[in-house]
């Protein structure tokens, strides 16, 4: 049996790590790590989580991180599930952010990518014409050994430091407040949201979860994720809401439903509120942009 995609460790011997990585699933645990990461999912779909961004990812998702901040990518429950014989496909680089020695990032000729890696903090995602020429540099990357390797991790990062099809991901107000001794609760929590948000999720059943009162859960919760818990349940059911509006045959109060709410009114209310638009636009929006592709 296949076992689910892990990340890597840098081992003493090596400067970075890349690899290309094939599983039935991602790595469905919330987690952070001290280095950098480079990670283009070429087969798959699901949820992003990203500090306190939410959004679907599917093919094509170029993402960069930087040390420690927290992200997941949930692969969809089709994928968890043996007889559906699914699998997803990426390549991920891991790289510190001394692989090329104390300091050299301050040097002029490096500038340039230490402004990227300090934008890094916040997550960014590469788009358009950039994600197309850096997936097509990774998969390079992956065949090349030795020095080459180095050469090419730094033609990336040269290319995307000059890059104008780049991203923010999470909001300016966002701190990383995450500790290493918090991981198992705070990911326990994601979990528990991701297996349920489509049922009734309480605060107090929550709390105990998190081993905290429910005063004591909230504050926590908020100044991790830089939003309340019941927002955050809110926005991945809005997130699961924005996949089920791309498939053309679910009916607006089916999609609704499946994704948690209680009523079609309160649906509406909280997707325009954070989409900006009404369900039913959006799917028109998300449909014509195929037709006119």
């Amino acid at each position: 049996m296949k076992n689910p995609l892990k990340k890597s460790r840098i081992p003493d011997t090596k400067v970075f790590v890349v690899k290309e990585l094939i599983a039935p699933y991602f790595d469905k645990y919330w987690h952070f790590h001290p280095e950098y990461q480079l990670v283009v999912i070429l087969k798959g779909r699901g949820t992003r989580y990203i500090g306190d961004d939410i959004k679907p990812f599917k093919e094509g998702d170029l993402v960069m991180t930087g040390p420690n901040l927290p992200h997941v990518w949930r692969s969809d429950d089709i994928y968890f599930d043996p007889e559906n014989d699914l699998e997803t496909h990426l390549i991920v680089i891991y790289f510190p952010e001394d692989f090329l020695g104390n300091g050299i990032f301050e040097k002029e000729e490096f500038e340039d990518i230490g402004r990227l890696m300090k934008a890094s903090i916040r997550g960014l995602s590469v788009n358009g014409k950039s994600n197309a020429e850096v997936t097509k540099m990774m998969k390079k990357l992956v065949q090349l050994k030795g020095s080459s390797q180095l050469v090419q991790l730094l033609e990336i990062l040269t290319y995307l430091s000059h890059s104008k099809d780049i991203t923010p991901i999470t909001n300016p107000e966002y701190i990383n407040l995450n500790k290493e001794s918090e991981k198992d609760r705070m990911g326990e929590v994601y979990e528990y949201v991701m297996n349920n948000y489509k049922s009734k999720i309480t605060l107090q059943e929550v709390a105990e979860l998190a081993n905290l009162s429910v005063s004591a859960f909230s504050r926590f919760f908020k100044s991790r994720a830089n939003k309340s818990f019941s927002d955050f349940v809110s926005d991945v059911r809005i997130s699961h809401a924005c996949k089920l509006l791309h498939e053309e045959d679910i009916h607006i109060s089916e999609v609704c439903y499946e994704s948690g709410f209680n009523t079609l009114s309160n649906f509406n209310k909280q997707f325009k509120d954070r989409i900006g638009k009404t369900p039913l636009n959006y799917r028109k929006e998300y449909l014509d942009s195929f037709i006119d592709s």
